[in-house]
């Protein structure tokens, strides 16, 4: 393969990564993502450290909910969305951007939005009960991915992984 072939094979066979808009703190937020017409994520509980909260806003409803893993309602849950939410929210714009959660959430946010609890402020919200498997299972996969041994060849599994290309 000449070296023009090669570098056009990598140009179409690397994928874009958008880098952070700042770097997260994982320990609380450990899994944030705008997937399946939701913000989504997991949050490590305040309280035990081995439970932790499914959190999601949908896209256009604004509906939220927030329960444990196993689908146990969340005590916060009173009306208004709880601390889980505006934790999955404020490392949402950490991770995505204002801009990029706000058109992901079809949500107008025209001032300067900084906070999880400031960006929820400007939602016309309502809860309604969402399954947290699905959300749940995604977290388990990426940490699945960790658990992988070090190895120097492609692993299928990972083909779809974004990665750079050296110098560019």
């Amino acid at each position: 393969m000449t070296d023009a072939e090669q570098d056009g094979w990598a140009r179409r066979s690397v994928l874009t990564v958008v880098p952070p808009a700042r770097a997260r703190q994982l320990a609380k937020v450990p899994f944030v993502e705008l997937a399946d017409g939701r913000l989504q994520g997991v949050v490590s509980s305040g309280s035990d450290i081995e439970r932790v909260y499914v959190s999601s806003i949908a896209a256009g409803t604004h509906t939220y909910h927030c329960s444990t893993n196993n689908n146990r309602p969340c005590g916060g849950l009173r009306g208004a969305p709880c601390k889980h939410l505006h934790l999955l929210a404020t490392e949402a714009l950490v991770q995505y951007g204002v801009d990029r959660v706000a058109r992901y959430l079809r949500a107008e946010v025209t001032d300067e939005v900084t906070t999880g609890a400031e960006l929820l402020a400007r939602l016309d919200t309502r809860h309604e009960p969402t399954p947290a498997a699905a959300v749940f299972s995604s977290f388990l996969r990426h940490l699945a991915y960790l658990e992988l041994p070090e190895v120097g060849t492609p692993v299928p599994e990972l083909c779809w992984f974004p990665s750079t290309v050296a110098g560019r």
